[in-house]
């Protein structure tokens, strides 16, 4: 199977071939980072434009990076000091952009379908990099990539998501991601925090973390996504902390056995204690490293083989 897509807007979409050809190819990039001299020539010659209109670190620097060691031209989109600010809508800024005649968009959006909508509206590729409460894929595909390297296989693996599933649009993509490539996902938080009816996709519910916990190979934590939350679904983080966060005495219960994953940024004292983030079975700093070249297969395949 080859990949014929122009656009990378979520794994909801993909077949679980596509999702393998992404990892086969990020693991043929992995080694580019270890090197002297960190560059490949693959896409000499393209441009790709971050257009971020949130806030970023991991994912913004991640692609920059995967797009310079490709050796392309990138350019970062400053949506402050835009016409975005003056009212341009985002399919005429991206139109516009368009006729500079670039290559890729990576898009980053607090509104679900943003990135869907752009790439309709444009001939070269878009690869979402985070959409409201939607999507966020190469998170997923990275978080694949972590777990791969690390048991040698996504079948059968149990994998429990804790915390804010509601408003996560990276839980949404893990979801996809693991369940297509047969893993057993677990979802685990406050029962407000849990969409309803998501046992129709495949995963099993519980509201009590030392059971996800005693059943998983993975602990992948969430935070609370505070700045999408439009009412109080807590009466304190205190008490979330205590109820759904993995401190020492939780560790100690799991140190042998289950390995701990975030997508970042942590709340640290909330839903992961500092001592716990730095132990050997994080893979926390492993998953930032693999969005480099995870982010560089999804540049190549998308835009790579284009004339």
């Amino acid at each position: 199977m080859e990949w014929k897509r122009k656009d990378l807007i979520g794994l909801e979409e993909l077949e679980s071939k596509e999702i393998e050809i992404i990892l086969n190819v990020a693991d043929s990039f992995k080694d580019v980072s270890s090197r002297s001299v960190k560059k490949v020539p693959a896409l000499r010659g393209k441009t790709v434009v971050n257009l971020f209109f949130e806030p970023s670190t991991r994912t913004r620097t991640s692609f920059e990076l995967a797009a310079k060691r490709l050796s392309a031209d990138v350019l970062s989109f400053d949506v402050s000091s835009s016409s975005v600010s003056k009212g341009e809508t985002i399919v005429d800024t991206a139109k516009n952009i368009e006729a500079m005649k670039v290559d890729c968009f990576i898009v980053r959006h607090s509104i679900s379908g943003a990135p869907l909508i752009i790439s309709k509206n444009v001939s070269c590729s878009v690869i979402n990099a985070g959409d409201g409460c939607h999507e966020h894929p190469t998170q997923a595909l990275l978080d694949l990539f972590t777990v791969k390297e690390k048991f040698g296989k996504i079948k059968g693996i149990r994998i429990s998501i804790i915390g804010d599933i509601l408003h996560s649009r990276v839980a949404r993509s893990n979801i996809w991601g693991f369940k297509k490539l047969k893993a057993d996902v677990t979802v685990c938080g406050p029962p407000p925090l849990i969409p309803k009816e998501i046992e129709k996709i495949g995963v099993k519910i519980t509201f009590n973390i030392d059971s996800a916990i005693e059943n998983s190979d993975i602990v992948y934590l969430l935070r609370l996504q505070k700045e999408r939350q439009k009412e109080n679904f807590l009466p304190s983080l205190k008490e979330y902390s205590f109820l759904y966060g993995i401190d020492e005495e939780r560790y100690e219960k799991i140190k042998s056995k289950v390995f701990i994953m975030h997508p970042g940024p942590m709340n640290r004292g909330i839903e992961i204690k500092s001592e716990v983030a730095e132990k050997n079975n994080s893979l926390i700093l492993q998953q930032v490293t693999n969005g480099i070249a995870i982010r560089m297969a999804v540049l190549y395949l998308t835009i790579g083989r284009k004339i």
